[in-house]
């Protein structure tokens, strides 16, 4: 072992005796806010404040306000929640407890599902062990020894993810008489946990397999104050009342039946007219954009998909079928039709660049655990394209996508960030048509001089991409668009176009999507405008409700005038009271609401009141029109 460590600290260095730890490193430097400090890095590498240091490098240290920081806390706080499971339930087995983004989770193998009861006591239980100051203490056993230790307690999880670690020794962390299998790093004691909240109880599948076992999942979220936690937890609700699935049902836009299948989407009428309407928006704005419509089939030959790779790489989320004794496969993306497309015909340098764009439906194995609503579901339509181009056309084509993205999210009214996927393990291609594309890529963002993190390694199997992340109204984050760079599939599938000099040259292929599943995007437009939709995009526009049955025949001429331009409208001829039916129309969301009375008829005008407000303006019906088109036209939200 070396006899002194060279450490730096921003633009200081200092010699260190091996064995040191970064929290006595700490206690040497005059910080105003050391309590905030909970881990710290070494040349990059997360490492524990209470861990040895055994080699020089750089150190920096690692506040609980930081994204890298709140992970740590989560995931220890994780720790303490499994904890106290343990101590007041013995019979549970412990599996894992990750760190989630906004908070954590733990699965447990209980012999009965938990109760709202019991997370109080789970919550008082962690109070009590937060209280006790207890230290995290690391250690590093031998895999062998490791099992044995987990094989006493009963723990067979922990025994069978040793199993897939292929070191030869593991680390545990311990607080109190609890030990955890777990790689770190963590907080240096339970004391550090100052705010936290225990969410809710789900199943979960072990290891996300329905063959498996069924756990009992705990969610919880912690945060670096109270203050923090109380504006989660209020966000919490707000996004209850905004559940996709809650006001899908309250709004009747869909459903999800057991009968016809999980992770099957039934679109009834208003919902359908706004998918629609999402769908007709989208072809508009490609055709503007220079691509052409296509449509593919929705089963390709085994074949195909063991040329592309997928049935190599992306097997176990394809649904396969056999006709006529041939092996088909149920496409899970639509790149292989608009190949085969690309390739009916010789193509020139002058038809280059070729944008082919599908609303295609396609279906993919998800497992029933991961299924939610709208947001993951098994079949599926993606605003899907694939741009061929020759290799200098490259780069105008990303920043052109780019810029599509950015016009469709301002016109739904989304802030977004973006995030540059890199190589996955598991991946077809040569590393310089990689190095390639991914630099295409990085580039295109540098130019445009957008933002963006580096997410290592995770890639399509085919090629890097470009993930562009929705903010919604509560500033939770989606994925939706992406644009992936692909060498790999027009080598494959042997595309080519002549160029200028008359030689053989191989085109390049963007997959991209704007919205991403419709679907999804629904349930994420849904939750945004909290089924508020504006005008523009609402199934419904206006409402015509009648005070009374003499004004039936006046409401029907209204509603015709409406009609006539192109204005979707629905008639209340009800005979309830007016209050009865405002209130429905309201709890409905509807846009405008038109109300005719005696006064009404008798002046031929009509009562207007917008959605939100409590005022009532009366005008003439083509004054009304004119407003409506207006609003419309700007898309306004």
């Amino acid at each position: 072992m070396t006899s002194s460590l060279e450490i730096s600290i921003q633009d200081t260095s200092k010699t260190y005796r091996p064995g040191i730890t970064a929290g006595d490193i700490l206690k040497e430097i005059p910080r105003k806010n050391t309590s905030e400090i909970i881990a710290a890095q070494l040349n990059g590498k997360p490492i524990d404040l209470f861990a040895p240091i055994t080699e020089s490098g750089k150190l920096d240290f690692v506040s609980v306000h930081s994204a890298k920081g709140l992970e740590i806390l989560r995931h220890s706080t994780s720790h303490v929640m499994a904890q106290a499971v343990k101590e007041l339930f013995p019979d549970v087995k412990v599996t894992i407890g990750p760190a989630i983004e906004d908070g954590f989770y733990y699965d447990f193998d209980s012999p009965r599902p938990f109760t709202p009861e019991d997370l109080e006591r789970i919550e008082s239980r962690m109070k009590e062990i937060i209280k006790s100051r207890l230290p995290f203490r690391k250690a590093s056993l031998p895999r062998e020894e490791a099992i044995q230790f987990f094989r006493e307690l009963g723990e067979n999880y922990k025994i069978e993810l040793i199993d897939s670690i292929a070191d030869e020794e593991v680390s545990m962390y311990s607080q109190g008489n609890f030990t955890d299998l777990c790689r770190g790093p963590h907080i240096p004691g339970s004391g550090t946990i100052r705010a936290f909240k225990l969410t809710k109880v789900a199943g979960a599948y072990w290891r996300g397999d329905e063959h498996n076992r069924m756990l009992q999942r705990i969610y919880g979220t912690a945060f670096a104050s109270k203050d923090e936690l109380k504006r989660y937890l209020e966000l919490l609700e707000e996004a209850k009342k905004r559940d996709h699935r809650k006001l899908g049902k309250e709004l009747d836009l869909f459903s999800i039946s057991e009968e016809a299948g999980p992770g099957m989407i039934i679109w009834h009428p208003k919902g359908a007219m706004l998918r629609y309407l999402v769908e007709e928006f989208e072809r508009k704005e490609h055709l503007k954009r220079g691509y052409q419509m296509v449509v593919g089939p929705q089963i390709l030959k085994r074949e195909l998909w063991e040329k592309s790779g997928h049935f190599d790489n992306y097997r176990e989320n394809m649904y396969f079928t056999t006709v006529d004794e041939t092996d088909y496969g149920i496409k899970p993306m639509n790149c292989l039709s608009h190949m085969i497309i690309y390739k009916s015909r010789i193509r020139s340098y002058r038809d280059l660049p070729i944008r082919y764009f599908e609303l295609g439906t396609v279906h993919r194995h998800e497992k029933s655990g991961v299924l939610h609503g709208l947001l993951r579901v098994r079949q599926f339509t993606q605003d899907d394209a694939h741009i061929l181009c020759a290799p200098d056309q490259l780069n105008s084509e990303i920043l052109g996508i780019i810029n599509f993205v950015k016009d469709v999210m301002g016109i739904f009214g989304f802030e977004y960030s973006m995030e540059l996927s890199t190589r996955p393990e598991k991946s077809i291609g040569s590393d310089e048509d990689w190095q390639r594309a991914t630099t295409a890529l990085e580039k295109a963002l540098q130019d445009l001089d957008c933002e963006y993190e580096i997410n290592e390694g995770d890639g399509a199997f085919y090629g890097p991409k470009i993930d562009i992340k929705l903010k919604d109204a509560l500033a939770r984050s989606w994925q939706c668009a992406t644009i992936q760079c692909d060498f790999t599939l027009p080598e494959r599938f042997g595309l080519t176009y002549v160029d200028s000099d008359g030689s053989r040259k191989r085109p390049v292929m963007i997959h991209r999507v704007i919205l991403g599943a419709v679907e999804r995007f629904l349930g994420v437009l849904i939750e945004h405008y909290s089924g508020a939709f504006p005008l523009w995009l609402a199934p419904v526009q206006v409402i015509v409700l009648t005070i009374t049955d003499r004004t039936d025949a006046y409401a029907v001429e209204i509603a015709e005038k409406l009609k006539e331009q192109d204005v979707r409208v629905e008639l209340d001829l009800r005979n309830e009271k007016i209050g009865f039916k405002i209130r429905e129309a309201r709890n409905l969301k509807v846009p405008y609401m038109v109300i005719l009375g005696d006064k009404e008829l008798e002046n031929q005008l009509v009562a207007v009141r917008k959605r939100g407000q409590d005022l009532t303006v009366s005008m003439d019906v083509l004054q009304f029109i004119d407003s409506l088109r207006h609003e419309i036209e700007s898309r306004s939200f």
